[in-house]
C-alpha cells in the first residue's frame, strides 16, 4: 500500500507473513477472526496499521480498542504520527472525551468522513453508530469478553465486521485453541532488527544497595526506571504497606529536587494514575514506583530498568509481561528480579527461566 512508501523501516518476514495472511482473510467472503500474537515489541500496531489503510483504501471505516485510556491515547499518538500527510482522518475518543467533540466524533463515523477511530470500550457504547465499519483492531483480548465482541459486530452496518485481535501474552497453541477456537492465529516471531536482547538478572535482597548504585548510573546516562510491586488481593493491605515503605525508603535513596519519582497503585483516583504515568511518559520523573498495573502495554522507549520486587510471587507470564515495558529504545535494557533468599523449587526455576530466555513462547510452553 501507499503506506509503506512513507515507512522509515522494513518489515520482518515475520510481519511481511502475518500481512498476508490478513490480507488473505480480508479477501474471503466471511468476515475475518484473527488472533495476533506478538511478542512485546515484536511490531504488531504497524501490521494492525497497514491492514487498517488496506480496508480504508477499499472505502471501510476502522477502529482499534485499546483496555484503557492511557493505551487508548498512546495507540493514538502513534498512529497519527506514522499517519502524517497521508490524507487519512483519525480521531481519539475515549471516557473523557468533552461532549461538544464527542458529538462532532459520533457525526463523522455516521456520515462516513472519519476514516479511524482509536478509542476504549466507550466506543461499544450503543450511541455510536458507523456509515460502514469494515475492520475492527482490538488490543489485550483477555481484557475484553464475549458479550463486548458481539456488541461490537452489531456495530457493523454493512454486516459483520473483520475483527484482529493483538495480545502481546505469548499463548501455547493448544491452550489458544480452546480459549479462541473461533479465532484463527498468526503469530509474529521475531523482533526488528537492531533491537537489543534485555538482559535479566536475579538479586537477592541482601544486594539492594548495589542495585541502588546501578539505578544511579543509569538515571546519570538520561535513562528511566520502573519499580514494581506485587498487589495480591489475598493480602492486599500487607502489600500496599511494602508499596508504601518501599516508595519512602526510594524517595530516601533517591532524594528530591535532584530526582524525581512518579507513584501509581490501583487505590489511586484513575485521573491520579493517568497524571502520574504522563509525568513519566514525558520524562519529568526518572523512577516510576508502580504495583502491576502497568503490565499492559504502556510504551516509554527512554525506560531501561526493569526492577521487579517480590518477583518470587509473580507468575512467569506476568513477569514476562512486565519485564517488555523496557527495551523499547536503542539502549540496551534490564530487568532485575529481586527476592527473599528463602526460594521454593518453583519459584527458583521461574528465575531461572527469566535469566535464560527473553522468548515469550519459549517461557509460555
Amino acid at each position: 500500500t501507499r503506506f509503506r512508501e512513507v515507512l522509515s523501516f522494513s518489515l520482518t518476514a515475520a510481519q511481511e507473513r502475518v500481512i498476508r495472511e490478513i490480507v488473505l482473510d480480508m479477501s474471503q467472503a466471511t468476515a475475518m477472526n484473527r488472533l495476533l500474537q506478538g511478542d512485546v515489541g515484536s511490531g504488531k500496531t504497524v501490521v494492525a496499521l497497514l491492514t487498517m489503510l488496506l480496508a480504508i483504501d477499499n472505502g471501510f471505516q476502522t477502529f482499534m480498542m485499546a483496555p484503557t485510556e492511557i493505551l487508548a491515547t498512546q495507540h493514538y499518538e502513534g498512529l497519527k504520527e506514522l499517519l502524517a500527510d497521508m490524507g487519512v482522518s483519525i480521531r481519539l475518543l475515549t471516557g473523557s472525551t468533552k461532549t461538544a467533540e464527542r458529538n462532532e466524533i459520533h457525526e463523522g463515523l455516521e456520515n462516513g468522513s472519519l476514516d479511524i477511530i482509536v478509542g476504549t470500550h466507550a466506543l461499544i457504547e450503543d450511541k455510536v453508530q458507523f456509515r460502514n465499519l469494515g475492520y475492527v483492531v482490538v488490543d489485550e483480548q483477555h481484557r475484553f469478553g464475549v458479550a463486548q465482541r458481539s456488541k461490537l459486530w452489531a456495530k457493523g452496518t454493512q454486516g459483520v465486521p473483520h475483527v484482529l485481535v493483538m495480545t502481546a501474552t505469548p499463548i501455547p497453541r493448544t491452550l489458544a485453541m480452546t480459549l479462541y477456537g473461533d479465532l484463527d492465529i498468526s503469530v509474529i516471531d521475531e523482533l526488528p532488527p537492531g533491537r537489543k536482547p534485555i538482559t535479566t538478572s536475579h538479586r537477592y535482597d541482601s544486594a539492594r544497595l548495589k542495585v541502588f548504585g546501578f539505578i544511579e548510573q543509569e538515571i546519570k546516562k538520561g535513562r528511566q526506571v520502573y519499580i514494581v510491586y506485587p498487589l495480591i488481593q489475598e493480602s492486599e493491605k500487607m502489600d500496599y504497606k511494602d508499596l508504601m515503605d518501599g516508595y519512602e525508603s526510594l524517595s530516601r535513596q533517591f532524594p528530591k529536587p535532584k530526582y524525581q519519582l512518579s507513584i501509581v497503585h490501583g487505590q489511586m483516583k484513575p485521573e491520579d494514575k493517568d497524571f502520574e504515568m504522563q509525568r513519566f511518559v514525558k520524562g519529568e520523573t526518572q523512577i516510576m514506583v508502580a504495583t502491576t498495573v502497568i503490565e499492559v502495554g504502556v510504551n516509554v522507549p527512554n525506560a531501561s530498568v526493569m526492577v521487579i520486587e517480590s518477583a518470587e510471587r509473580f507468575g512467569l507470564s506476568q513477569l514476562h509481561q512486565l519485564r517488555g515495558r523496557v527495551g523499547r529504545g536503542a539502549e540496551q535494557s534490564y530487568c532485575i528480579l529481586m527476592t527473599g533468599n528463602k526460594l521454593s523449587n518453583d519459584a527458583r526455576l521461574r528465575m531461572q527461566t527469566m535469566v535464560g530466555t527473553n522468548d515469550g513462547f519459549e517461557i509460555a510452553e
